[in-house]
């Protein structure tokens, strides 16, 4: 099969999938002239013809200031599909990493800060044009080495999404290349004889990405079925089967434990708690209870007696402080010293993961004194929210 054939029914696998890309759409096409954003530009401009969806796209190269750069091949490769290419100077990015890579003593360009920028710069262009999404070339095996690379050096399972909404920004990434392999990549290029320009980027080749990379080959070259598997097993969600659901942390020796929120079972727990205590004994309005862009932000817990919810607790990174939420206990279990002890060990386990930092919530006023047992500080003055009055406390680490 021609390798056309196969990038697009892969992009219209991701886009069914994922939903990637509807009616109406005006998609940001960031184009490097690797070989990846050239397959990328080339099969959105065939995909717009046969997908029987209305979208417009608009490939931005970001004059980054790498010396050679020379957008011309790239003017021209866009006119032969009918598009206007927009270059976007942003020379000054390669003046700030030369000067941060002086600053921290390095051989490289610092590869994570021209990331952030470039995404921060084309976001900008995107939102100047009026244009609701940009798409990104990452294609399968750089999710699957992002995956590894985390788990390496991060400590963690994770990968880019296929598909991510920026809130702040109000644009969405979109990863359309999601399901297509760097090998058909390279054979789109050979057969439609598509023009790709050398990056001028001086750590191409060089970064911890390639070291991975040449150990995945080698691991499919001893393990044919793993190339297939890892690529399946980022979407596998049925199969999941970390420790993550079997993580108690002890609060005491009498069973009083911190559950991070893991699964459906533990999430529903925790709404029913917060709406017991929350809306049904405090009044508190359902819509206040309940915001949604609030709650993508929110690292969950549920406090636990034995393997019995009795509690919730959250906390969000806002404004450069750790904030504490919806912390309840049900009524049931209260009197006893429990909420004392798991406010305490919460403020503690943050202050560790954290260090240093400062935490920060919105405690009801007649809790104040039982707040500042803990060493929190009240900062300004009682404000009303939801129909309770609170008071503003700190506390750093």
């Amino acid at each position: 099969m021609k390798a056309i054939r196969t990038l697009l029914a892969c992009i219209r696998k991701a886009d069914q999938t994922y939903n990637l890309i509807q009616h109406g759409d005006k998609i940001v096409i960031g184009l490097s002239g690797g070989k990846d954003s050239i397959a990328l530009t080339y099969c959105l401009s065939l995909y717009r013809k046969f997908s029987h969806t209305d979208f417009t796209i608009q490939p931005v190269v970001l004059d980054l200031g790498f010396p050679g750069f020379d957008p011309a091949p790239l003017i021209e490769f866009c006119k032969s599909l009918d598009l206007d290419l927009v270059v976007s100077d942003n020379t000054d990015v390669y003046k700030i990493l030369t000067i941060q890579k002086e600053k921290q003593n390095t051989t490289h360009l610092p590869c994570s800060i021209c990331s952030r920028m470039k995404k921060a710069a084309i976001n900008k262009v995107a939102k100047d044009l009026g244009f609701n999404k940009v798409a990104f070339a990452h294609h399968a095996d750089d999710a699957i080495e992002t995956l590894f690379m985390n788990e390496i050096y991060g400590g963690r399972v994770a990968t880019f999404s296929p598909k991510m909404h920026l809130e702040k920004a109000d644009i969405e990434f979109i990863r359309p290349l999601i399901n297509v392999r760097e090998s058909d990549i390279k054979k789109l290029i050979k057969e439609e004889n598509l023009p790709v320009v050398d990056s001028h980027c001086p750590a191409d080749k060089t970064t911890t990405r390639e070291d991975i990379k040449i150990e995945l080959d080698s691991l499919y070259k001893r393990f044919p079925k793993a190339k297939e598997s890892f690529l399946s097993m980022l979407s596998n969600f049925e199969h999941e089967d970390l420790w993550n659901d079997e993580i108690y942390y002890q609060i005491d020796q009498e069973g009083l434990c911190l559950k991070p929120i893991v699964n459906k079972l533990d999430a529903f727990a925790a709404y029913d708690i917060r709406h017991k205590v929350f809306v049904t004994e405090q009044n508190v309005p359902y819509e206040l209870e309940v915001i949604l862009d609030e709650e993508k932000e929110a690292h969950n817990y549920l406090i636990t007696l034995g393997e019995t919810p009795i509690g919730h607790v959250r906390y969000r990174f806002k404004d450069g402080k750790y904030k504490v939420e919806r912390f309840c206990i049900l009524k049931e279990y209260r009197g006893e010293g429990r909420g004392k002890k798991a406010f305490s060990y919460f403020l503690d386990f943050l202050g560790a993961k954290f260090n240093p930092c400062t935490i920060c919530f919105d405690a009801q006023y007649y809790l104040k004194d039982f707040y500042e047992s803990f060493g929190c500080e009240s900062i300004g003055e009682p404000f009303m929210e939801a129909g309770i009055k609170h008071i503003y406390m700190e506390k750093k680490y």
